[in-house]
Order: C-alpha cells, then sequence, then structure tokens
C-alpha cells in the first residue's frame, strides 16, 4: 500500500493511495479512501487544485444530505409524467409508501442514523398538523383523491417537511457545524414557537412576521456558522445559511406545485410560479427547522486552532 505524506497548516497527514483489501468497492470505507486519494492527488497540485476539489467535495456532500428530499422530488415529477392514469393505486398514496420505503431503506442501509430518524418523524407530525389546518383555511389544496389521508391532507406531505428536517440534519454531521455568538437554546426555542403560532394566528389577527424577522436578526444577527467541508473551517453569517437554503425550498416548490401535487388558489386554473413572498414564510419555517435540530443536536462552540488544545 502506498502513502503519501502531506503537510497542511503544520500538520504532517498520511494518506493510504490505494484501497484497502476489505473495502468493496460502493461502501462508505471504498468512497472515503477514493476521496482520500483525490485530495492527495490536490494537495500535490497546488492551490487552485485544491480549491476545485474542495468545491466539488462541497457540492457532493450537499448533493449526499440532500437525498432524501432529492428523491421526494424526483417522485413528484417522475409520477407526474409517467405515472398511470387511473390507476388502482392513486398518485398520493404511492408517493406516501415510497417515501415509508425510502425512509426505511435509508435506516437498514445505515445511511441515516436514528436520531435523524427522529428528527424526520417529528417534522412530519409538526407539518401535518399545519397542513391540516392551511388547508382547513383554503391557503393551498391537493386536488387528487387518494386513501391514506387526514381531512384534505395527504399523508405523503408530512415527507415533504421531513426532508427538510433530514437536509439540516445530514448535512449538519457531514460538515461538522460550529457556530460563534450563537443565541442561547431558550431563546431559540421562544422564537420557533412564536414562528409556529404565527403561521396559524395570522389569518385571524395581525400577521407578526415583520416583528419576527427584527427579532431574528437582534437574535441570530450576529451568528456565524462554521463547516468543515475538508480539512479547515469555512465561514458564513447564520441568518445568509437559512436564506439560501429557503431559495432552495422556494425553487423546491414551484416544482412541486408544477406537478400539481398542490395547487395554490390562484394556480387552479393554470400554474403560475409561486409568488416571491412566499421566500418569507420559507425562511420561517427554515427558522423552525433548525431550531428543531438543534434540539437534538447542540450547538457547539467554534474554536479557532491556535485556542484549542
Amino acid at each position: 500500500m502506498h502513502v503519501i505524506h502531506i503537510i497542511r497548516g503544520g500538520v504532517a497527514m498520511s494518506v493510504s493511495t490505494e484501497p484497502a483489501a476489505n473495502s468493496p468497492v460502493f461502501t462508505p470505507v471504498y468512497w472515503r479512501q477514493c476521496a482520500a486519494r483525490l485530495g492527495a492527488y490536490a494537495s500535490q497540485r497546488g492551490k487552485f487544485a485544491v480549491f476545485l476539489y474542495e468545491f466539488v467535495r462541497f457540492g457532493v456532500k450537499q448533493a449526499w444530505a440532500c437525498l432524501f428530499g432529492g428523491l421526494m422530488l424526483a417522485l413528484l415529477v417522475g409520477t407526474y409524467l409517467w405515472y398511470p392514469s387511473g390507476s388502482w393505486l392513486a398518485r398520493y398514496d404511492f408517493l406516501f409508501l415510497a417515501a415509508v420505503l425510502i425512509q426505511l431503506t435509508l435506516l437498514a442501509l445505515r445511511m441515516e442514523t436514528l436520531d435523524e430518524a427522529k428528527v424526520i418523524l417529528l417534522f412530519h407530525v409538526v407539518g401535518t398538523v399545519m397542513e391540516i389546518f392551511k388547508t382547513a383555511v383554503g391557503s393551498w389544496v391537493y386536488p387528487e383523491a387518494n386513501w391514506f389521508r387526514i381531512g384534505g391532507v395527504p399523508l405523503f406531505t408530512g415527507f415533504m417537511y421531513a426532508a427538510i428536517g433530514s437536509y439540516i440534519a445530514r448535512v449538519w454531521r457531514l460538515m461538522d457545524f460550529r457556530f460563534t455568538h450563537h443565541p442561547p437554546l431558550w431563546l431559540a426555542y421562544v422564537i420557533c414557537g412564536a414562528i409556529y403560532i404565527n403561521f396559524f394566528s395570522h389569518h385571524y389577527m395581525p400577521d407578526m412576521r415583520w416583528g419576527l424577522f427584527v427579532v431574528l436578526l437582534l437574535s441570530f444577527g450576529r451568528s456565524w456558522i462554521y463547516f468543515r467541508v475538508w480539512q479547515v473551517y469555512r465561514h458564513m453569517p447564520l441568518l445568509l445559511g437559512f436564506f439560501l437554503v429557503a431559495i432552495f425550498i422556494w425553487l423546491a416548490e414551484n416544482i412541486g406545485t408544477f406537478t400539481g401535487a398542490w395547487l395554490y388558489p390562484n394556480q387552479m386554473k393554470g400554474w403560475t410560479m409561486v409568488s416571491f413572498a412566499k421566500l418569507g414564510s420559507w425562511f420561517l419555517l427554515m427558522i423552525i427547522s433548525y431550531i428543531m435540530v438543534a434540539a437534538v443536536n447542540r450547538p457547539q462552540a467554534y474554536r479557532p486552532p491556535c485556542e484549542k488544545r
């Protein structure tokens, strides 16, 4: 077995350039060793090669974190294009059963941890409760008939919310999140509760979202998230990270409504793009999602290398 010795940041590392004999193809160990060999190769080729490798590695980790959500989105598109009309199993029911099967498969293959599954279950419950209320007041509708539903809400919809929780839990683990100036969890819980209540109460009283945005700015405005793509930590404002994820959720919602999985009132006579105003709603939902995962993972403070002992 060949070993390459790399010096980065004053730290010597040894990286194997050949897979171990007991590491069959397509196992996690095999892929980690492949990544190590590519990293060793990039380190020998200069800064640009290192940047390119880390950029690709970032994309791969993001795609891996989005696995559950990506599969759900693929199911929405696939069933819209090819699911047979008049099938004995309704499209929504197929989506629900497929989502359950995906969840069980990820657990069986240990591609998802039990803690992540618990977060997904919690998201499913929280999302379904909100869906029942929102469909009752006419915020959006699910136009197709099916069997697995509560009121006007097909049960597959809970997995759409769970996909957000799955992404946050997985990317937290994959990129080893650390934080500076993170607000205390008790304050985060209060904010989370206020946002969730406002999703219901704004139908009967003034919408408090602008006040909530101010509270979020005051509470999280100084917070930075540190994430490790490869060997060093990168960082960005935590609120900016929330907003970037909210944009991707908004794009996914446009795909979902285009496939007819659910429709807003203005889309009943023909599809139109989801309003940019929904970005604010998804940003707030992103905050709820993050805080629920934070309750399990407990945010850890970032310590610069010079402060570590």
